[in-house]
């Protein structure tokens, strides 16, 4: 089965990247690069993805979610 999973990569104070993976709650984790945060990403969502699988429930991810950004100046 193909899942689709929007991150959110933010730049940590001390170097790095915590990458957030909203469509499943809790699913966090950290890399020292943007490439190695992807990998760290993409090996969490799997675990995660394969415990939800194994306890029978359903998986949820972003491929009907739209995102937009918006910027406002004050």
């Amino acid at each position: 089965m193909n899942y689709t999973f929007k991150l959110r990569l933010v730049p940590e104070a001390d170097g790095g990247y915590t990458v957030f993976v909203p469509a499943l709650a809790g699913c966090i984790t950290y890399g020292e690069s943007i490439d190695e945060a992807l990998e760290m990403a993409k090996e969490a969502i799997s675990l995660y993805v394969e415990e939800l699988i194994e306890r029978g429930e359903p998986v949820p991810d972003d491929s009907n979610t739209l995102e937009y950004s918006l910027s406002l100046v004050a």
